[in-house]
């Protein structure tokens, strides 16, 4: 738990820090953050797709789970309805016309919106859903760590412009992040190191695409491949009955 509790502390930090600050927070500063969690993120998922790719005993199980989970996700449409949510709620009202300038009108944060922005941005994504699997499985924090560094700047950002309130989105990424880590513990010991192995290639892979669109290379719509990490799940369970 290690990992999920960092994860949540630094949101918690970032949210202070960013309230505090309000607008400080220079953009080329941000940028630079963000780059350094792309490439970080980018040498993470190359990291743990050669170091399991040799020991897979289904070496294109990887390629099926990517174009079925893939296929799956984009006639779901993940990737565009997680967008429209995050755009829905992240979209503020505005305020009556300001009387020193009523060409100008400002724009009114709504902490509901806010923390509902901040909940999707900071538990949708790979590196916040494999990384408590991986904590728990392997007792390696790295890409929760490595989630825990975005989420701080994302924090800062957010309660820049919502206020102190954004600490309220910690408790919320504790419960989910560490239901994924408990769930993950309990069966454990049902987990087969080959099935294993295979989710670690395909979470590298996914993971990889995450860091292509955090440094605006590709968008590759890794939402839409999340439904690629239970294929190898399915394909384990079918092998065992029959």
């Amino acid at each position: 738990m290690l990992g999920t509790i960092t994860n949540t502390c630094t949101i918690i930090i970032g949210s202070v820090a960013g309230a505090l600050l309000k607008r400080g927070i220079r953009p080329e500063w941000q940028s630079v953050l963000f780059n350094a969690m792309g490439l970080a993120s980018l040498a993470l998922g190359f990291n743990a797709v050669c170091q399991n790719m040799p020991h897979s005993q289904y070496p294109v199980l990887f390629i099926l789970s990517l174009s079925i989970g893939g296929l799956l996700g984009t006639i779901l449409d993940l990737d565009g309805r997680f967008r429209r949510l995050v755009d829905r709620f992240s979209k503020k009202p505005e305020s009556p016309e300001s009387p020193e300038n009523p060409d100008k009108v400002a724009p009114r944060a709504n902490l509901a919106q806010g923390l509902s922005t901040g909940i999707l941005l900071y538990c949708i994504g790979t590196l916040s859903i494999v990384g408590p699997i991986n904590s728990a499985l392997l007792g390696d924090n790295t890409y929760l760590f490595t989630n825990a560094t975005l989420d701080l700047v994302t924090s800062a950002v957010l309660a820049a412009t919502y206020g102190l309130g954004m600490v309220l989105a910690a408790p919320v990424l504790f419960c989910w992040q560490g239901g994924i880590w408990l769930l993950a513990r309990l069966c454990g010991d049902v987990i087969p190191p080959a099935l294993l192995c295979e989710m670690q290639i395909v979470g590298g892979v996914l993971i990889v695409a995450s860091g292509l669109a955090i440094l605006n290379i590709r968008d590759l719509k890794a939402l839409n491949l999340l439904p690629s990490l239970f294929v190898p799940v399915i394909y384990f369970l079918i092998l065992a009955v029959l």
